[in-house]
């Protein structure tokens, strides 16, 4: 879990890039059904409506980045930044580089063998500093395989030979990971164009996945705006996204985030998803079945921070929903909220909280998707549940995480993780339960550039699920990270 108080280390990585963007998020869903029963004429006239929505959509996009940039440039376009020659701005950017070597371990039932990972990913690269409003970054992923004993899904498929061994989504890599033109010619706006990480609010809906060694990248052209008071505003429009298997996915994303800061620690943020992807999520599949469209919206408000209550403790809460349904051409059958309600307190440099988090399912043939997510901060850290289940989830969890001394930082969590609706038992029956999940972590930073850190995940699995494409069995995880930041 994660929220402005209790960002665990789980997210140290992204952090430490000091480069994260903020970006847009929501998954896809497709194909009527009915289609098939149209008339020639029917069916014509049905693509030229989805054509003209899928087009208005962008519209809106583009007149509400223009009109943001015209109530930009006339609050005080007198604030130029610096001017640098082009040799300037080159010599005075910024370093986007950072080496991460990793161990990780998967002991998972089931399994013959267990998975065992050791791999290094190296980032390199630059963003100059602005030179005529303008600047550029651009960024190398290198990812290599020093002991591959695991099954590492290149392009989202099972690696040959290696299906007695547990998943581990880290294959290797090398390719330019962000390449993007700046523009912040108006003040308090920028306007990126190009291959971007983008990270919004907790990440739930929309992030890099920056835990992985191959991280999640999008194509396409974003603004922030910041001239109102208190005001964050992110548009985006996005044509393909890279994930973590190394898979080039096309389609179209519109994104709408608008934050609105109560103090600096409050925070309420409204967000559309307008997501024209078919099959979004890393199984290539649609989690309708196949020939169906994931395309789907998905419309939601956010409320999360904490409250001072004097000057060692502090509240904690978090109260969000979300609504999903069809968009586009997208399955009718998509129809499902999400909600998310939690309170804790905080004391000096310690934590502790409870939440409870809800993806619904409609009848068992479809549950809410986060497929543009960092999903593996979600519902325990042993990646169970990347894909919602088509029952759902209801997940219950409590979250402690403090630093005992300035350079170390400890986080744990502890899942109770249910369906929304009942499913069918091995053996007869009818059951809820998927199981129970403790996570550990420990981070110790060396200095400002230099962290080492430990991790521990373990899933026990509670109702075993009849259809066994569906199981969640035991499995249990370790991972040891070494992290060098320029």
């Amino acid at each position: 879990m994660q929220t402005s108080e209790t960002a665990s280390i789980r997210n140290t990585d992204a952090k430490k890039k000091g480069h994260a963007g903020q970006g847009a998020s929501l998954h896809a869903l497709d194909v009527m059904n009915t289609q098939n029963t149209l008339s020639p004429f029917s069916l014509k006239k049905e693509q030229h409506m989805q054509t003209n929505m899928r087009f208005k959509m962008r519209q809106v996009t583009l007149s509400l980045l223009l009109g943001l940039s015209v109530t930009s440039l006339s609050a005080a376009a007198e604030e130029a930044l610096p001017d640098y020659t082009l040799l300037d701005a080159i010599k005075g950017g910024k370093p986007m580089t950072n080496f991460r070597l990793r161990y990780e371990h998967v002991d998972q039932d089931g399994k013959p063998e267990n998975a065992r990972a050791l791999t290094l990913r190296s980032l390199v690269g630059w963003q100059t500093a602005p030179f005529h409003n303008f600047s550029v970054g651009v960024q190398i992923i290198n990812v290599a395989e020093l002991e591959n004993r695991y099954d590492d899904r290149r392009l989202g498929d099972p690696e040959k030979g290696m299906g007695d061994y547990p998943v581990v989504v880290d294959p290797h890599d090398t390719d330019i990971n962000q390449l993007y033109v700046d523009w912040t010619g108006i003040k308090n706006t920028r306007f990126r164009l190009g291959r971007q990480q983008i990270n919004l609010d907790n990440v739930r809906f929309i992030g890099d996945i920056g835990f992985r060694q191959v991280m999640q990248v999008f194509d396409g052209y974003s603004m922030l705006n910041k001239s109102l008071p208190n005001t964050e505003i992110y548009l985006a429009h996005l044509e393909r996204v890279k994930q973590i298997s190394t898979r080039l996915q096309e389609g179209e994303l519109e994104i709408v985030n608008a934050k609105y800061r109560l103090s600096p620690s409050e925070s309420v943020t409204g967000y559309g998803y307008f997501s024209n992807f078919e099959t979004p999520t890393m199984a290539k599949t649609s989690v309708l079945g196949p020939g169906t469209d994931q395309s789907n919206k998905t419309l939601g408000l956010r409320l999360d921070g904490s409250r001072k209550i004097n000057d060692d403790w502090r509240w904690l809460y978090t109260a969000e929903y979300a609504k999903q349904t069809d968009y586009s051409d997208g399955d009718d059958r998509i129809d499902a909220h999400y909600g998310r309600a939690g309170i804790g307190a905080g004391y000096k440099a310690w934590f502790a909280r409870i939440d409870h988090e809800s993806l619904s399912s409609n009848d068992s043939e479809y549950a809410f998707q986060t497929p543009f997510g960092t999903n593996h901060l979600f519902q325990g850290w042993a990646d169970h549940f990347l894909i919602t289940p088509a029952q759902g989830i209801k997940d219950t969890f409590i979250t402690v995480g403090g630093k005992p001394l300035p350079a170390l930082t400890l986080h744990a969590e502890y899942h109770f993780i249910n369906a929304d609706e009942d499913f069918a038992k091995f053996g007869g029956g009818f059951g809820d339960k998927f199981g129970k999940e403790l996570d550990l972590a420990a981070t110790w930073s060396v200095n400002s550039k230099f962290l080492v850190k430990a991790e521990y995940a373990n899933f026990k699995e509670d109702d075993r699920v009849a259809n066994p494409l569906g199981r969640k069995t035991d499995i249990e995880k370790v991972w040891l990270t070494a992290m060098y930041t320029f």
